[in-house]
């Protein structure tokens, strides 16, 4: 029996789906605070939007490298190392006495957060047949999902009872605890259930190995992996930029809603996201073209975020809900980018190009706070609303770029 066959395949996924679902929480937990850090850290907005894009940074930059050093070294050990590392940098966040030490442990989860979704991907790739990963990709969405919506109400009611550096602390705390069981699911184990074809893949990683800068230059001339970039920008960055950062602020000052109020508007979302993930990755699934239903998913974006735009300075709360609802249904079908990846490309190009997609949509996370918070910085404390309103047309611009994107797909499989 070969690992595709194996029932053991469900423990690694498992395990490396719960690490997952972890450090996403803390991948938008903070937003849930930027009001609060700039009172107790006395920064500007600016100076938050930095704070917050800096993890954005680090996950984008590093994407390309790891999905490099992946697909040649295999995806297990750096799985478990940006486990530790995202997990160390929690802790520090959670003991941060000034807005330095902010950035420095942000940088840390960024950086660690950088090697899980592409090796996650790869070692389902490893586990599983092709026709099972459409169907996995939509829980892997799911879960995402999932983990954001704790990160609203329920983180939100946590820090509520126990002040924000507890909730960091023990997350940290449990991730690193959990790499340990990490390196035994993937690596340990597996050695003892599967000893020939773990051999195979040692050879294999031997043999296949090629210049670096060969694999760059293949990447960077094929339409389709731009195809890919561009809609990750468009999907990912604006929804994770703006929740992650700006999302409750905008509840609390467009709305005056207390932060549980603000994060349940959020939490609506999320319900999006999580019906848009599994719903659309069923669809496709039966769906010949891929394409077709991506075109009409970034559309609906780049209708809702101008919704939000043209709803003025005084927006009615229920078209605000809805709009949320869909941009988070939209960001549901992000899971598609991989699937593309995973039909055009080679089995060695997989990780690099998994990882440069997924930088587009990081991209965007990063540029997002910051613009958004220069743009709220030019208004008074008076005028929030009228920042909101103008701050909106950078996802519009954004939404537009990941249209382009998906226009430009092609749906015919590279040799």
């Amino acid at each position: 029996m070969n690992k595709q066959e194996s029932s053991y395949r469900w423990v690694v996924y498992g395990t490396a789906l719960f690490a997952y679902f972890l450090i996403v929480t803390l991948r938008t937990a903070p937003g849930l605070i930027t009001d609060q850090l700039m009172k107790d850290f006395q920064v500007t907005a600016a100076v938050i939007g930095i704070i917050s894009s800096i993890s954005f940074v680090a996950y984008a930059s590093l994407q390309i490298p790891s999905g490099l050093l992946s697909d040649r070294f295999g995806p297990n050990r750096f799985l478990i190392l940006g486990t530790l590392l995202t997990g160390i940098g929690s802790i520090l966040y959670s003991t941060a006495s000034n807005e330095y030490l902010l950035m420095i442990s942000r940088l840390l989860v960024g950086t660690g957060d950088a090697a899980i979704f592409i090796n996650l991907v790869l070692i389902m790739t490893q586990w599983f047949m092709g026709k099972e990963f459409v169907k996995l990709l939509g829980l892997l969405s799911l879960v995402s999902s999932l983990a954001s919506l704790t990160a609203t109400v329920p983180f939100t009611i946590w820090i509520s009872y126990a002040g924000w550096r507890v909730p960091f602390f023990s997350i940290g705390m449990i991730l690193v605890v959990l790499t340990g069981v990490l390196y035994f699911v993937l690596v340990k184990k597996p050695k003892t259930l599967f000893p020939q074809e773990d051999f195979e893949e040692q050879k294999n990683k031997v043999q296949n190995r090629e210049s670096v800068w060969k694999v760059l230059r293949r990447l960077i001339g094929k339409r389709q992996a731009w195809a890919t970039f561009l809609c990750h920008f468009g999907l990912v960055g604006g929804y994770i930029g703006f929740i992650g950062s700006w999302g409750v602020p905008y509840g609390i000052q467009v709305f005056d809603m207390t932060r549980p109020q603000a994060s349940q508007l959020l939490m609506f979302g999320l319900f999006g996201a999580m019906v848009g993930g599994v719903f659309i990755s069923w669809i496709s699934s039966r769906m010949k073209s891929i394409k077709k239903l991506f075109t009409v998913v970034h559309l609906m974006v780049v209708i809702s975020w101008s919704g939000l735009f043209f709803s003025g300075i005084n927006p009615s709360y229920w078209l605000v809900l809805f709009l949320f609802i869909a941009i988070g249904f939209g960001n549901g079908a992000s899971s598609l980018t991989f699937a593309i990846v995973r039909e055009s490309f080679s089995v060695k190009e997989v990780g690099v190009v998994t990882g440069f997609a997924n930088m587009g949509g990081f991209t965007s996370a990063v540029l997002l706070p910051i613009i958004f918070g220069s743009v709220l910085d030019l208004f008074p404390q008076s005028s929030m609303n009228v920042g909101y309103h103008y701050g909106f047309i950078i996802p519009v611009l954004f939404s537009l770029m990941g249209l382009v994107g998906a226009l430009l797909v092609s749906e015919r499989k590279s040799e």
